[in-house]
């Protein structure tokens, strides 16, 4: 949304890790940031108390554009349009309302509708990303709306990460970001396979992975991995049954589409397992403890050290 006449003033709302480390990338970019948290005092810790802070979040209606980044459906429609949600007064509107949050299409379309009848224009924007990702300047985010709104904040979405895709009209982005965790579980289950497969047959998890990231099947991901996998820390970033959610969400699009999903479909009972197991609270990379179990390894911790390829990074 930059103009020749003035930089537009954002409103934040939802100023939880995710929220406030994206918040923060634009207070720290030179822009005027309005901030709404439930919590009052999150709101203020955003960019060490650098931004404004507002008690409603209808407080943010004047501004030009607002980001969105809450934690469910139901909290989106709540601040959005509930009482002293963002359009619930009578005077003025955003022009342009960023959702980041992970929420349903339908609560999204619901929210889009009500908010074009006031005069605001609502982008999907979710991400991919924790708040190390977006520190270091490697978020990533899919964007669906009307083009020509994207094309206003264009500017604004590329200073929360490396990348901003356009990827087409109403909640298509919903669906991208399902596709995309879709990915990551069954990424995550085969490279526990190969690194238990690898150590069984002699070698540590850190020489392998190591071997793994430098080839050209490497990824960024895999590297974000490493540490855990070799040194078992699993403080999560994104947990098994939330994996588990949005498999089985794709899983339903594909049966809505005529997309048959089977290793999909497989890596969701594998999640599953995990699940059952009791491995609902760490990090989703505890598939690799499940997957020790089913393989008759014990695992320790290699205590080495490994990078997680972020270092170095913007930010």
């Amino acid at each position: 949304m930059s103009s020749s006449h003035h930089d537009p003033r954002i409103g934040w709302i939802g100023a939880g890790r995710m929220g406030a480390a994206m918040a923060e990338r634009l207070v720290s970019a030179g822009h005027d940031v309005s901030v709404f948290n439930r919590t009052r005092s999150k709101a203020e810790a955003v960019a060490g108390g650098a931004a404004t802070v507002v008690d409603r979040p209808v407080d943010l209606a004047d501004r030009d554009v607002v980001f969105t980044m809450v934690s469910a459906s139901a909290d989106f429609e709540q601040v959005v349009l509930g009482t002293d949600g963002l359009l619930s007064g009578e005077g003025p509107v955003p022009k342009i309302l960023v959702d980041s949050s992970t929420v349903s299409a339908e609560s999204s379309q619901v929210v889009r509708d009500a908010a074009a009848e006031r005069g605001t224009t609502l982008l999907a924007a979710p991400v991919s990303g924790n708040p190390s990702v977006v520190a270091a300047g490697r978020l990533t985010l899919a964007v669906s709306g009307p083009r020509a709104a994207y094309e206003q904040v264009h500017s604004l979405l590329q200073i929360l990460g490396r990348s901003a895709t356009y990827v087409g009209e109403g909640e298509t982005a919903r669906l991208v970001k399902i596709c995309h965790n879709v990915l990551l579980g069954v990424v995550t289950q085969s490279v526990a396979e190969i690194t238990l497969l690898a150590q069984r047959g002699g070698t540590s998890r850190e020489a392998f992975l190591a071997f793994l990231n430098d080839s050209v099947m490497g990824s960024t991901f895999t590297r974000y991995k490493t540490p855990a996998l070799v040194n078992l820390d699993f403080t999560p970033t994104f947990t098994n049954p939330l994996l588990l959610k949005d498999i089985e969400l794709g899983l339903d699009a594909g049966r809505r589409l005529g997309v048959p999903l089977p290793v999909a479909a497989l890596a969701a009972q594998l999640v599953a397992s995990a699940i059952g197991a009791g491995y609902d609270k760490e990090d989703f990379a505890t598939l690799l403890l499940e997957q020790a179990r089913r393989s008759g390894v014990e695992l320790t911790p290699e205590d080495a050290d490994v990078s997680d390829g972020l270092a170095g990074e913007d930010g």
